[in-house]
């Protein structure tokens, strides 16, 4: 039967022709997506259209005859083509480069007509346009990645891809200090306004380092390039406290290209949860019930300046500056309950606060030249960027313990103090050279180096009898982190009618070194890895392709991950890193299918991941009933996995997407531990339905459900949660007033249970709290 709709559909598609082409901004040089392809014939009969892809490339199936098309972009003239035919003996027509000219006769303020897509889907990524979600708005960049498929963001804000954390997360397709101490929490100070696009790749080609298993997410922030002024300015106010401005801004004139962003908000994230263990010591059963209640009250403020220079059509300089800081004042209280052998035995309870005032001041200065040379996609690239980035954070606890009856006992009474100074300097230097080959091929190659030092400078102190300060033993130390990368790459791609092929190596030189300087402890390792990656592509019709790949990754252990300094917040409750972490390496196979349909798209995709050495947090309790949770390399982990996205407009009015994962592992941590592996299946579905009404009015709804999942040590609960958004354009339609609820049910909870040697633990946290956003963004000449 396959074979033979295979026939049918060969024998139908063999009786029409094509026509292809791609279109460029002839100022920039840039290729222009979703500009409008028209095909007429005769005395302007539209007899089909299409959009350019991210790529500015189109391509429009046609039966045999005379045409004349026309290319439209939004503040571009518009483009005629020329006649042309399409027969048995010429099936295609390929106009090659089109390069539209921007209209500069008028610069008046142009209204938006018409929305991007949400998602734009090829083999090797997808593209989000995050800009036209309307629950992003008045949101940071964290917040919008939960709304991805794929992606999910736990209530911590750590960031999975597939169910898996280990995701590279890149800015503007480099490294970002952003993303850095605190992993992906950094995005949390960034304004989602700030966004244009992200761009999910999940099994990268070499040219992206190698680092991350899961795959690459990459942030693309806001840029224009139309000639004269134009931009857009939001304003937020929300509840719990969410109050912000944002405004990207850009000037465009002749060779020189201004760009600003700006945003600055004022938040306050409440913070509830509940905490049971039962703990062995010895002979007796203690067990302890944890109550958390808090806030983080948090100013951020991020400007980003550049330029861009056109020398010509063929050399552009780009140079850009972001400057962040995030100052954050965080009050935690916790009642510890305290009981031995059952419940109903309370044998003391213990207040303690912590509060923690933060500063984080972050800079990044990045350098690029883009070299063309005359043959099209004969190119060089060059970057610098050099990352600055500190954090100071100077916490105060206060703890006191009482009997059952509510009595004082002084001599348990404490006063902590633990002051934090981390820093981080980080130079990048990467060229990129690509050349076509043979007629459809091109060749790739690449060096890249990173140089990384870190220091972390911590100590906590005990106040005494006398009211002195004095540092707890093994708890003041200096932690110094040294990393350098350089790698070097090359990939070889071709394809023919129907089948395409991408071949690639890496190697990557990782030189490490850890010292804890007051102990003189030093931990210095260096090794060298090669990084294959293939895709193999295979379009049966412009329509229906399929593609194989593979590619092998890595995860270093990060500064984090690394660093023994141990988190205090929670006297029961301890964090720290393990200097002594090896990397972990995976395996990655994935056959993708793509099918586009008349109302909507297809895309399908099976994977597996075999991984060695994996970083896994492995909590332990002592007897006393105190925790420790630290990294340590378990075995390995076999995961499989299905992924369906798929969007769909039944009518001009209505457009929804449904992504739907499903993935099984066994998880080997016996190394560990005997009892420490699992074998774990879960999957997570996410569904939006976007409403068009008349007089600019829309309505969007969306709801995310991840089911639990089995870990080496326990199992992660269920989660649901929905949001409901609407918009009306305002101002003549320059402007968008946006009222979203996130969250509406107020159930995004992290729960889960741990068990180990000696104990048992439930927890239950509320990190993130419904939150309503008040949103107004108004557009200074922009069009779509």
């Amino acid at each position: 039967m396959l074979a033979l709709l295979l026939c049918v559909s060969g024998f139908a598609f063999a009786q029409q022709g094509k026509v292809t082409g791609r279109v460029w901004d002839d100022g920039s040089n840039q290729p222009l997506a979703f500009a409008t392809v028209a095909i007429f014939k005769g005395e302007g009969v539209l007899v089909e259209g299409t959009v350019t892809d991210a790529e500015g490339k189109f391509a429009v199936d046609l039966p045999f005859g005379d045409y004349y098309g026309q290319v439209e972009f939004m503040g571009y003239e518009p483009y005629k083509m020329g006649e042309f035919s399409l027969s048995k003996e010429k099936p295609v027509q390929t106009l090659g480069d089109i390069r539209l000219q921007t209209n500069t006769s008028n610069l008046q303020e142009v209204v938006i007509e018409g929305d991007k897509p949400l998602m734009e889907l090829s083999l090797d990524k997808r593209i989000f346009n995050v800009g036209e979600d309307l629950a992003n708005a008045g949101r940071t960049t964290a917040d919008l990645l939960t709304n991805l498929p794929s992606v999910s963001v736990d209530t911590q804000g750590n960031v999975r891809l597939r169910g898996s954390d280990n995701v590279r997360i890149l800015v503007d397709g480099k490294p970002s200090g952003l993303v850095s101490f605190k992993g992906s929490r950094g995005l949390q100070q960034l304004p989602a306004s700030m966004v244009e696009r992200v761009e999910v790749i999940t099994n990268p080609s070499a040219r992206y380092e190698a680092e991350g298993t899961a795959g690459v997410i990459n942030i693309i922030l806001k840029k224009e390039h139309r000639q004269g002024f134009n931009g857009s300015i939001e304003g937020i106010l929300g509840t719990p406290t969410n109050v912000g401005l944002a405004a990207n801004l850009n000037y465009r004139h002749r060779k020189i290209n201004w760009f600003v962003n700006y945003g600055i908000a004022r938040r306050k994230l409440p913070r509830e949860g509940t905490l049971y263990q039962e703990a062995f010591g010895g002979d007796t059963l203690l067990i302890s019930k944890q109550y958390t209640e808090g806030y983080v009250n948090s100013l951020d403020n991020n400007v980003r300046a550049g330029l861009d220079y056109f020398f010509n059509d063929n050399n552009v300089l780009t140079a850009s500056y972001l400057l962040r800081r995030s100052d954050a004042h965080r009050i935690t209280d916790i009642r510890y309950e305290d009981f031995i052998g059952s419940v109903d035995n309370l044998d003391s309870f213990t207040l303690r606060r912590q509060d923690e005032k933060e500063k984080e001041p972050n800079s990044e200065t990045l350098v690029t030249y883009k070299r063309s040379f005359g043959e099209k996609g004969h190119e060089l690239t060059t970057v610098f960027t050099y990352l600055d980035y500190w954090e100071n954070s100077d916490q105060l606890f206060t703890q006191n313990t009482f009997s059952p009856e509510g009595i004082l006992d002084p001599e348990k009474a404490l006063v902590q103090t633990s002051i934090n100074d981390e820093f981080e300097k980080q130079y990048l230097i990467q060229v990129d050279y690509e050349k076509p080959i043979a007629k459809e091929g091109k060749f790739e190659t690449g060096l890249r180096s990173s140089f990384r030092n870190m220091e972390n400078d911590f100590v906590v102190s005990e106040q005494d009898e006398n009211g002195d300060f004095n540092p707890i033993p093994g708890l003041e130390n200096i932690f110094l982190y040294r990393e350098n990368i350089h790698a070097v790459y090359g990939i070889l791609a071709n394809k023919s009618k129907k089948l395409g092929y991408q071949a690639g190596l890496r190697g990557e030189f990782t030189d490490v070194k850890t010292t804890l300087v007051k102990t003189d402890e030093q931990n210095p390792r260096e090794y060298f890895n090669l990084f294959p990656t293939a895709h193999l592509t295979y379009k049966f019709s412009q329509e229906n392709a399929l593609q194989f790949s593979y590619a092998r990754r890595v995860k270093r252990p990060l500064y984090n991950d690394l660093s023994p300094f141990m988190t205090f917040s929670d006297a029961r409750n301890f964090f720290s890193g393990n200097p002594d972490l090896d990397p972990e390496f995976t395996d990655a196979l994935e056959m993708g299918h793509i099918k586009y349909f008349e109302k909507g798209t297809l895309f399908s995709t099976v994977f597996y991941r075999y991984t060695t050495d994996k970083i896994e947090r492995i909590r332990s309790v002592d007897g006393e009933g105190n925790a420790l949770i630290r990294p340590e390399n378990i075995n390995s982990e076999n995961s499989f996995g299905l992924e369906f996205t798929a969007d769909y407009a039944p009518h001009t009015w209505w457009k929804m997407d449904i992504n739907a994962n499903f993935f099984y592992a066994t998880i080997d941590g016996s190394n560990i531990q005997d009892s420490f592996t699992a074998t774990t299946y879960s999957w997570y579905a996410r569904y939006s339905s976007r409403f068009n009404f008349a007089n600019g009015y829309q309505v969007q709804f969306r709801a995310n459900y991840q089911a639990r999942q089995k870990t080496a040590q326990g199992e992660r609960k269920g989660i649901f949660f929905m949001d409901i958004s609407g918009s009306k354009d305002v101002f003549k339609r320059r402007g968008t007033l946006v009222l979203n609820v996130i969250d509406v049910l107020n159930s995004r909870r992290d729960r889960y249970v741990v068990e180990g040697e000696g104990f048992y633990t439930v927890g239950n946290f509320l990190n993130m709290r419904r939150q309503i956003n008040l949103t107004l963004n108004y557009r200074i000449r922009q069009g779509g």
